[in-house]
């Protein structure tokens, strides 16, 4: 039966060993990648596809504000939840001309 330290010395051994190999089919892996990127024109859109999904290209960005308050001059762009000024009535009665 082989001893502790034995015993780690062969894990590390092969652990080396796992490492190299998983190196080189990674180095594999990536020139056929890359082969095939090349042979058919493949840009990143077609390897990947276009993104996240469910979120807009526009997500994220400032737009302008579509309804006024009147009372206090506060503004909505009419995106997520309404304000509480505007809760239940009629939005048109806010748009911005």
């Amino acid at each position: 039966m082989a001893t502790y330290k034995e015993l780690l010395e062969r894990r590390q051994a092969l652990d080396n060993e796992i490492d190299q190999a998983r190196q080189h089919e990674l180095s594999d892996a990536i020139a056929r990648a890359r082969a095939l990127v090349e042979e058919y024109g493949l840009t990143q859109t077609d390897v990947f596809g276009a993104g996240r999904k469910g979120r807009s290209s526009q997500a994220g960005r400032k737009v302008a504000p579509k309804y006024r308050n009147p009372l206090t001059n506060d503004t909505w762009t009419g995106r997520g939840r309404q304000p509480k000024w505007i809760q239940g009535k009629n939005l048109n009665d806010f748009l911005i001309k």
